[in-house]
């Protein structure tokens, strides 16, 4: 059998990218295609890093060579992610923080869903792996990191590094640590609005002395507002972690979070979805699982969306009086919780490595200054 390159490249019109109008034959996605015999190689450009395009992208290519034009064909596809280019004198650009490596942020639509445990957690099993790691608390209205690391009282100090002051983050079980919560009284409420807060952020971010970090967890607040544009604005964030509960009115809320982080304005890499409160087994039943907010909701989002799905949570009394008395969960070892988060840790380094082996490095999202104003009519 003998595949014909032009009739590959006739059916290769019958598809488009995501978020893009043309085909991939006439928007230049595909570069080349060679055949030899039964085999096929398309070459293929994309200009987004979201690796949820690049994969459906693929798969599509093959589907549609083995339905349009032969079953047999041996398909590969060679795909390049070029990121696009465009100059504007009213964007906001960020910069990297120098020595860290990976910047994970950590979100959820809805707030209550167990984000910040997550976060927590998440921390101090990386840490466990021997990765240096650092948490940035970005919830500044409801800072939760200096309660769950048992860190309330603690002040970061003023250092001096290349002759400029900075503030050293505060410490805790191998994590380093930064929260607006360091900065106000327990009991005092931040009443800022959106500028002071963003100001604030900045602050924490690069007027710190966060050394050589292999990750930074950013803990983000809930929703989807001006607190997530100044982040990805300000920093170049290497993939987001969402979680959410598996009830329906979390996961509506889940979905949007994940499709802003899509979206073309800000286009960073949804590393996948965690189950936060996934079942409960009482102890005196160890075998049964009971499905309290319902089963599997956020596993099925995932999968709808394309994104991983990293594992699920249980409902469990220590997760949260760990949270409460400033030791996280994952630290109890020989636990059912601690294997729980290390395989979910090891889910999320993994797709840390997959998007790092796939897409180009991050940057800062070049947002303008009007950008999300309701009064700026699209052209």
């Amino acid at each position: 059998m003998k595949l014909d390159r032009k009739e590959i490249l006739k059916a290769l019109e019958t598809i488009t990218i995501a978020g893009e109008g043309k085909n991939m034959v006439e928007s230049g996605a595909i570069t080349n295609v060679v055949t030899f015999g039964d085999e096929v190689v398309v070459d293929l450009v994309l200009h987004t890093p979201a690796m949820h395009i690049k994969k459906r992208a693929e798969e599509d290519i093959k589907k549609t060579i083995h339905d349009l034009v032969s079953p047999e064909a041996k398909v590969k596809v060679n795909t390049k992610v070029e990121a696009a280019v465009a100059e504007n004198p009213n964007q906001i650009k960020g910069k990297s923080i120098p020595g860290v490596k990976n910047i994970i942020a950590v979100a959820s639509g809805k707030g209550g869903v167990g984000k910040s445990t997550v976060t927590a957690n998440l921390a101090v099993t990386l840490a466990k792996m021997g990765f240096s790691v650092g948490i940035l608390d970005a919830d500044i209205y409801g800072p939760s990191m200096p309660i769950m690391f048992d860190v309330e009282n603690e002040k970061p100090i003023s250092v001096v590094v290349d002759g400029k002051s900075k503030m050293k983050p505060v410490e805790s079980y191998e994590v380093k640590i930064l929260s607006i919560g360091f900065f106000t009284a327990p009991s005092q409420a931040v009443i800022w609005r959106g500028p002071m807060a963003s100001k604030a952020l900045n602050q924490m971010i690069f007027d710190a002395d966060w050394g050589e970090l292999d990750f930074m967890l950013v803990d983000l607040p809930p929703g989807t507002g001006d607190i997530h544009l100044s982040i990805v604005q300000a920093l170049p964030i290497t993939g987001v972690v969402v979680v959410s509960t598996p009830q329906a009115v979390a996961l509506a809320d889940a979905k949007k979070g994940v499709s802003m982080f899509l979206s073309e304005a800000i286009n960073v890499p949804v590393l996948g979805i965690i189950e936060n409160m996934a079942y409960f087994t009482p102890e005196e039943l160890p075998d049964n699982k009971y499905y309290l907010f319902g089963k599997e909701g956020a596993k099925n989002l995932a999968e709808d969306l394309g994104v991983p799905f990293l594992g699920g949570i249980p409902i469990v009394q220590s997760i949260r009086e760990a949270g409460d008395y400033g030791r996280p969960a994952a630290m109890q070892t020989a636990s059912i919780v601690e294997n729980i988060f290390d395989e979910v840790t090891r889910n999320v380094v993994q797709e840390t490595v997959n998007r790092n082996e796939n897409l180009p490095a991050s940057e800062a999202v070049k947002i303008t200054t009007m950008a999300g104003c309701s009064a700026v009519k699209k052209k």
